[in-house]
């Protein structure tokens, strides 16, 4: 029988990439309900990453952890511990820690308000500590979703650094914080965990400049004109004070300079679509498939660069669908057998928005009519 492999992203703000996998299944199955579907739900570092992890791997073990929400209430949140990929450290201790900063200092978390002074990276930072505590071998730290542009300063604060004012007082939360910095401590910064750190991103920013942090992901944060240049400003001073790690690097402005920070301490920058897809298995899970269907919310011309999709089409060779909330007319769709937009099926973008789940299963069951019985002849 066909195997069919759902691996789409989320999308973003309407479904995780769980609730899209099981929608498209459930199409597909109304359909075809003899072909075997294999559910592989995918993340990039962004929001939904812990959660597409916790689905796709087996003996995965959510770990519950308050931390100080951006204006200092706490938050219940969770990291993630895996197995660790040769089998040791599957017990009380060991394994991989996956920490998202969107479920810990994440944007969303905001409610719709935003505080572009003064929201931090510390929760995140005291989730990664959590994690070390507990004894994880190596860490994977998805920073997608941010809401602060504070240089990662809150996360090397939660691990023990020191960044202190003109007085030596600890500077505040924020780009306010930032603009008081003076000086730099990180005798105290905890050790990386045996196996190090990869810090997951889909971008490739350095930290200054027009390309930047402030420039780039400040006004969505909040950031007027004048803002963004402050912000610049003080993440060259933070910079100038770390000269360990070049601002310049590709994914170093990442999360409002976050990927700077990490990368300060040690951590290894990399793309996050493929680090997923190897803590997933994906690539086995692909290559005994007749099908995958991935996709996200929207599919634009910059999707081909990193994003969930384009990085599954390149490991389908050719037996990938695309199913998206919206189809930009200028992406190149051509790794792609076929796509389906889900505003075109619902016939706009607010009827699709209002209930995806049900385009998405219209969807599956679209394309199960549209390639199915080639498929079954196929096989």
């Amino acid at each position: 029988m066909p195997r069919i492999v759902m691996a789409p992203d989320s999308f973003k703000g309407t479904l995780t990439a769980t609730d899209a996998a099981n929608a498209l299944a459930d199409g597909w199955g109304s359909v075809r309900p003899g072909d075997e579907i294999v559910l592989a739900p995918m993340a990039d570092g962004g929001e939904g990453t812990l959660d597409a992890l916790a689905a796709a791997v087996a003996r995965a073990v959510r770990v519950p952890v308050t931390v100080p929400g951006h204006d200092g209430t706490p938050i219940e949140a969770m990291w993630l511990r895996l197995p660790a990929p040769d089998g040791a450290g599957d017990g009380a201790e060991g394994g991989v820690g996956v920490v998202e900063l969107a479920q810990t200092s994440g944007i969303e978390l905001l409610g719709g308000r935003l505080l572009p002074w003064t929201a931090s990276t510390r929760g995140f930072g005291v989730a990664i500590a959590d994690a070390l505590a507990a004894g994880v071998s190596r860490l994977v730290l998805a920073i997608g979703s941010s809401a602060s542009t504070d240089g990662g300063v809150g996360v090397l604060q939660a691990l023990g650094a020191r960044f202190t004012d003109s007085g030596g007082a600890l500077i505040g939360d924020g780009v306010a914080g930032l603009e008081q910095l003076v000086a730099v401590d990180l005798e105290g910064l905890a050790a990386l965990p045996p196996g190090g750190a990869r810090v997951l991103t889909d971008v490739t920013n350095p930290l200054l400049g027009p390309q930047g942090a402030a420039s780039v992901f400040g006004p969505q944060k909040g950031l007027d004109a004048e803002g963004v240049a402050r912000a610049d400003v003080a993440l060259a001073r933070l910079a100038s004070l770390v000269p360990s790690f070049d601002p310049a690097t590709p994914g170093a402005g990442a999360a409002g300079g976050t990927g700077w920070a990490l990368g300060a301490w040690g951590a290894e920058l990399v793309a996050g679509a493929p680090e997923i897809a190897a803590l997933t298995g994906l690539a086995d899970r692909v290559a005994s498939a007749q099908l995958v269907i991935t996709g996200e919310g929207s599919y634009d011309p910059q999707s081909a660069a990193g994003k969930v999709p384009a990085y599954v089409a390149s490991l389908a060779h050719g037996r990938t669908a695309l199913v998206a909330g919206l189809i930009d007319p200028d992406a190149d769709t051509s790794p792609f057998a076929t796509s389906v937009s889900l505003a075109d099926l619902a016939g706009s973008l607010e009827s699709a928005i209002k209930d995806p789940a049900v385009w998405l299963r219209a969807s599956g069951a679209h394309l199960a009519r549209e390639l199915g019985p080639r498929l079954a002849g196929d096989t």
